[in-house]
């Protein structure tokens, strides 16, 4: 690697650190506070309805058609199944995803704004073939839909 390209490369981490810095600083970026709202009672959850208890306050949910869970019938490797979660439903607070088998089955959860549309995807673990329940809570209520995934290589450690 020549002199330059090193030089290139310190000079870049040094501003990224700077304006790390600068914005911790100025009050932008506090940690503690991203670490004091992380709901660590439901993300340790065993079962899925503790984890909702933990997460939105309530363990039951409505069945609903107007969620629509995107995932593929079949993953060949359950370290990254893409999911999304999309809904019709109007003043959506949150959606999260779970896993039924995983052994800790809430794998995301996402607080939306006001306004914002109900819909998320992401990517996620699965340690064996299950269901991936996508949850959204508006207007105080609890609403599921769930897509059947065939996992064929774990990713959860099997």
């Amino acid at each position: 690697m020549s002199t330059d390209m090193k030089r290139r490369i310190f000079l870049k981490g040094s501003l990224a650190a700077g304006a790390v810095g600068m914005a911790a600083g100025a009050g932008l970026l506090m940690p503690q506070q991203v670490l004091a709202a992380w709901p660590s009672a439901a993300f340790e959850a065993k079962e899925i309805p503790a984890a909702l208890s933990a997460l939105m306050g309530s363990d039951t949910s409505e069945p609903s058609t107007d969620i629509r869970v995107k995932a593929p019938d079949i993953a060949e490797n359950g370290a990254v199944v893409p999911v999304t979660v999309e809904t019709s439903i109007g003043g959506v607070e949150s959606i999260a995803i779970i896993a039924s088998n995983n052994p800790v089955p809430l794998v995301a959860s996402f607080n939306l704004g006001q306004g914002a549309s109900g819909f998320v995807s992401t990517r996620i673990k699965m340690g064996k073939t299950g269901d991936v329940i996508g949850v959204v809570k508006a207007g105080g209520k609890l609403y599921s839909a769930r897509k059947g995934v065939k996992v064929t290589i774990g990713g959860c450690g099997g």
